[in-house]
């Protein structure tokens, strides 16, 4: 009979074990549409205002996007973002800080052990008051070689949701690199085409200089033979520099984009030189983005699984916070050798050991759990709310681009058309003027307008690009929460 209660005792601590207090954490719905409301444009024929079609490669997008554009200079950048920007370096740092949480908190499942041996010797004064001389000796050994081991049994769960807690936490830093690696991809890839499209409109001031030139000499002719007034020479030459301000304008912007490409790939500012490619000598291809119901959404996008993931987290938070409610089961044991000398140190007879156990619970906190447990709650909430926020915010980016992308289309025919007629209006508006029926003021608005229109055309190709790529990063970017590491 007296055997069933050691094995009574055992099986009640095992059961108690496998208790856990707290709410089971279930994903909360987040605020979703069945499609998107915006559609995506129809790709543009070849031969029209300069775009190459583009053409579907898969279903799916990639990790390697970029490679949709089919621009080789780009490609050979962005290669270099995920072995040298030093940001993406330090996310990668955070993970492996989040992973070794894990060990961390998982340590906590096993019992402490540890050994603190002590070698020393003690010899009593026969002189000291109320000692008996006849008890004086010349000192004692005193070698001990203890071993001592605590745990803490896991009645509530409160150890194991400090351990899944923590793995949580490490799938979203895990998540956050993959977010911080888009995000770096995406900026690369505008930085580029922003680059690009300095480049052409540094070519077509260039060009208009010229042209401006020449006007400007033509003028002066005519006014040196008294076919033109002071005022023609004088607005040429007001058109000439603001012609050359632009210019330098250009001149800042593209520096600045090169500056931010060598940033991104983990280089100095001097290290790098991208030489000038306009775009309207090499244009990238404007690719076709595979779509995606918003429901697939939440398993493409990074930021979302990353606040999913602290969401449950939080959500294991409030059962440790609650596991406080409950008493604590410690056990304990020290076990050791102790003996007066070397020699019977290590002697059977120099054993000793003593076992025992703990139960405590908290009677009076003056509602420090009752707090910790409202805490708890309320960061739960916060993240719960944080998760559907990034979740229409994710939304509402693929909305805004492929708004984008489908007035843009639109707009680019419109600037094809403008910019075309522009053009032929200042043939008409310099052919009347050399023959002395307009003034030249009509040349110079003229002028003005057609320089507008083709610096409005490379701005809205800068802008289709960037658009393209921000719908990619909105998308996802190819990324799958399959791809999630598991921990």
């Amino acid at each position: 009979m007296n055997r069933l209660f050691p094995t009574s005792g055992s099986v009640a601590v095992l059961l108690l074990a496998g208790c856990m207090v707290g709410p089971q954490y279930k994903r909360p719905a987040a605020i979703t549409t069945p499609s998107f409301k915006e559609e995506a444009p129809v790709t543009q024929a070849e031969g029209s205002d300069g775009w190459k079609p583009g053409q579907p490669s898969d279903q799916k997008l990639k990790g390697d996007w970029w490679l949709m554009y089919q621009d080789r200079q780009l490609s050979t950048l962005e290669e270099q973002v995920n072995s040298a920007n030093q940001t993406l370096k330090a996310a990668e740092a955070n993970f492996r800080a989040a992973r070794a949480a894990i060990g961390y908190a998982r340590a906590n499942e096993a019992p402490t052990i540890g050994v603190a041996p002590g070698v020393g010797s003690v010899r009593e004064s026969a002189n000291q008051p109320y000692f008996l001389t006849s008890l004086a000796n010349n000192g004692s050994g005193n070698f001990v070689l203890p071993f001592d081991m605590n745990y803490e049994v896991d009645l509530w769960g409160r150890i194991r949701r400090g351990v899944t807690a923590a793995r949580e936490q490490a799938q979203a830093s895990a998540a956050d690199i993959e977010s911080v690696r888009l995000s770096l991809h995406a900026e690369l890839a505008t930085d580029y085409f922003g680059l690009r499209s300095a480049d052409s409109q540094k070519k077509l001031l260039d060009d208009t200089i010229k042209a401006y030139q020449d006007a400007l000499q033509l003028t002066q002719q005519r006014f040196n033979g008294g076919l033109a007034l002071r005022s023609d020479v004088t607005q040429a030459e007001s058109q000439l520099d603001q012609a050359m301000v632009q210019r330098s304008d250009i001149e800042v912007q593209r520096a600045q984009f090169e500056h931010a490409i060598a940033v991104l790939i983990g280089k100095p500012p001097a290290a790098l030189t991208i030489a000038p490619i306009p775009l309207d000598l090499e244009t990238p291809q404007m690719p076709a983005i595979p779509g995606l119901l918003p429901s697939e959404l939440l398993e493409r996008r990074p930021d979302i699984a990353a606040d999913e993931r602290r969401m449950a987290a939080a959500n294991e938070q409030i059962g440790i916070a609650q596991a406080a409610y409950y008493p604590s089961l410690s056990l304990s044991a020290l076990v050791g050798m102790q003996g007066t000398s070397a020699l019977n140190w290590f002697t059977w007879p120099s054993r000793f050991w003593a076992v025992g156990s703990t139960f405590s619970e908290t009677l009076f906190d003056a509602g420090r759990r009752r707090s910790t447990t409202e805490s708890a709650r309320a960061g739960y909430d916060a993240t719960v709310a944080t998760y559907r926020q990034t979740t229409l915010s994710a939304f509402q980016q693929v909305e805004d681009n492929l708004s984008a992308l489908r007035v843009l289309q639109g707009e680019a025919e419109l600037q094809y058309h403008a910019t075309d007629a522009a053009i032929q209006s200042l043939q008409t508006f310099n052919q009347r003027y050399e023959a002395g029926l307009d003034l030249y003021l009509e040349v110079i608005t003229s002028q003005t307008t057609v320089l507008t229109d083709q610096r409005n055309d490379i701005d809205i190709r800068r802008r289709q690009l960037d658009a393209s790529v921000l719908l990619i990063k909105a998308l996802g970017g190819g990324w799958d929460i399959q791809k999630s590491p598991k921990l």
